[in-house]
């Protein structure tokens, strides 16, 4: 009897839905929902100067805090059709906008190293916890005219209701979010570039236009973390790898040297338009 129950078993497991283990990765096209979705969210969330190219004094610490504008994604590319093709939109549209606070330590020659920490505190169902690190040096080009090279990465996860909102529970067997609890998707946006930009200063400092282009690689991997009323875990794994042209441009306006203020529009053209005011206080000697 034992072994004839312990064979049951066996054969249970085996016969068990295949979410129930642990399932492949999913790699959607370039030029599928699911990348493009990816690609969208990715521009926002890309470390950019959000100020002009500047030399500061060595060993000057500048502390900052910047805004960017998320819009929101279209059904056309929040509907998944190559992962999950029998699925609405998934829920991504959840904020409006996020903070990032910058710092920033000045060394000779114009080299400047920055980073930023977005610490795991919930917003609107968002959990971020998102590192970016920079490291860029301008130059003197020709007189009036600044010329910037810098490198960029992103790294870290936000953690979101992303596939089943609590909205979207049900108890139904056939539908997707047959669950009583909202799902913890984790999206890990994996960024990495490189700019150029120039900058002409004018008024003595106090007014910098600028403009800079660059080229974003995007390894964006995405977790689903859902159960089902039946206690089986969807842990459904989505991989794509990108790359994407961005342009931008702005004006930094310095009413002191210690204190300035930036608008900067970026734009990877393939997929949007967004917009970054970033507010800058310069420490040091």
């Amino acid at each position: 009897m034992r072994k004839a129950l312990a064979m049951a078993g066996v054969v249970g497991l085996l016969g068990l839905p295949g979410r129930a283990a642990a399932q492949a990765a999913c790699t959607p096209g370039d030029d599928s929902p699911e990348a493009r979705l990816f690609a969208h969210f990715s521009a926002p969330l890309a470390f950019s100067p959000a100020q002009s190219p500047w030399v500061y004094r060595a060993g000057s610490v500048q502390l900052g805090l910047e805004g960017t504008y998320l819009p929101d994604a279209g059904d056309d590319i929040a509907t998944p059709t190559t992962c999950r093709p029998n699925k609405g939109p998934e829920n991504v549209n959840l904020l409006f906008g996020f903070p990032r606070p910058r710092v920033s330590y000045s060394l000779p020659n114009g080299i400047l190293l920055e980073a930023s920490w977005i610490p795991p505190v919930r917003l609107n169902g968002v959990k971020p916890n998102l590192f970016a690190l920079s490291l860029s040096r301008t130059v003197l080009l020709t007189p009036g005219t600044l010329f910037m090279g810098r490198g960029h990465a992103v790294l870290g996860k936000i953690e979101a209701p992303f596939v089943c909102p609590e909205e979207a529970l049900v108890n139904d067997p056939t539908q997707e979010c047959n669950g009583t609890s909202p799902s913890n998707d984790t999206y890990k946006p994996n960024i990495f570039g490189v700019e150029l930009a120039l900058a002409w200063p004018r008024a003595g400092g106090r007014f910098r236009p600028y403009l800079g282009g660059g080229y974003n690689i995007h390894h964006p991997r995405f977790q689903v973390h859902f159960r089902d009323r039946t206690g089986l875990l969807d842990d459904q794994k989505v991989e794509v790898n990108l790359g994407r042209w961005a342009v931008f441009g702005g004006v930094t306006l310095a009413p002191s040297r210690l204190l300035s203020l930036t608008g900067e529009a970026y734009s990877t053209p393939s997929d949007l338009v967004t917009g970054r005011v970033r507010l800058n206080v310069e420490l040091g000697r």
